[in-house]
């Protein structure tokens, strides 16, 4: 994934169906981003592969992203494929736009929080109760500054929206078609927790 000074929205885009959430109850979700493993990593081109370089670097403090539409009902949740499409990275450490820092030549896993908004008094006695968490190993991304692989940036190039100005006219210039692409779709089934 690249990340940027300014924020980089994040491609693929993380997106989830869920079921199993009691459709009257509302439902707060959210998303961080944690470390692998303590390596520094760099791109080994004679050999197409990643290398460790060191120790990682300090971790940035770590930030969630709540999801825009948070908080909501189950019913709202369940209807459709719930997307993180607003969610941008950065390596800019001073960050002050509420971007997911994060260290470039790094490898990260996201993680997925689902958190029950219980109405009830004294609902912080119970929080570990209504509280799940997901992280799916197939998500698990090197942040980087630049792509380190012609094959990766042109399949991002091809399948980012976001990308348009970057595409040739013709299709089989990109390299891989975007049926070889990968997505981070999810799909999480909820037991209910009241």
């Amino acid at each position: 994934m690249i990340v940027t000074k300014a924020g980089r929205r994040m491609f693929p885009t993380f997106q989830v169906q869920i079921s199993g959430m009691d459709p009257a109850a509302e439902y707060v979700l959210l998303m961080d981003f944690i470390p692998v493993d303590d390596k520094r990593y760099r791109y080994a081109f004679h050999s197409s592969s990643w290398l460790v370089a060191g120790r990682a670097d300090v971790a940035a403090p770590s930030r969630m992203h709540f999801h825009p539409d948070s908080p909501a009902r189950g019913a709202q949740w369940m209807k459709q494929t719930v997307s993180f499409d607003t969610l941008k990275l950065t390596n800019n450490l001073l960050d002050d736009n509420g971007h997911m820092i994060l260290n470039s030549m790094h490898r990260y896993q996201p993680r997925f929080h689902v958190v029950y908004v219980d109405p009830s008094p004294n609902s912080h006695l119970q929080a570990c109760r209504n509280f799940c968490s997901f992280s799916f190993p197939e998500t698990r991304f090197m942040a980087v500054t630049a792509y380190q692989n012609h094959r990766i940036t042109q399949l991002k190039i091809a399948s980012n929206p976001f990308a348009k100005g970057f595409r040739t006219t013709d299709p089989k210039d990109w390299g891989m078609s975007i049926s070889e692409s990968i997505y981070f779709f999810i799909f999480i089934k909820l037991a209910l927790w009241i």
